[in-house]
């Protein structure tokens, strides 16, 4: 059996490695790549849904399940959404609705509220 200097086979891996990271073009065709969401996606017209006083359970029916909901700040939910193109081009929202005597109070982030323009 033959044995390599270290340096050598360190070389050779090195070179094995390397070789798994080239994959050839082939002209006219492109890798498929895909949309990449995360989150809930909130349309203005879901938040031109909501009106001041509705309970958490007409809230959830409108903007569906909050992404985060923390414990220890029981009256807001947080509603994020990221989308990437293929392209790469990015978008990303922000909705925050918050809650006073489990009715809702107010709505902030990115989504105008109801009868706010932009």
């Amino acid at each position: 059996m033959h044995r390599f200097p270290l340096g050598a086979a360190a070389l050779l891996a090195l070179l094995l490695a390397g070789g798994c990271s080239y994959v050839p073009r082939i002209p006219g065709v492109t890798p498929y790549k895909i949309d990449i969401q995360q989150g809930n996606y909130i349309s203005q017209d879901m938040v031109s849904q909501l009106k001041p006083g509705m309970s958490k359970d007409q809230v959830r029916n409108v903007l569906g399940t909050p992404l985060l909901n923390d414990i220890f700040h029981a009256e807001r939910w947080d509603y994020l959404y990221w989308h990437q193109a293929p392209s790469g081009k990015r978008e990303s929202r922000r909705l925050v609705v918050f809650f006073d005597d489990n009715r809702l109070a107010r709505v902030g982030g990115d989504v105008n509220p109801p009868g706010a323009t932009r």
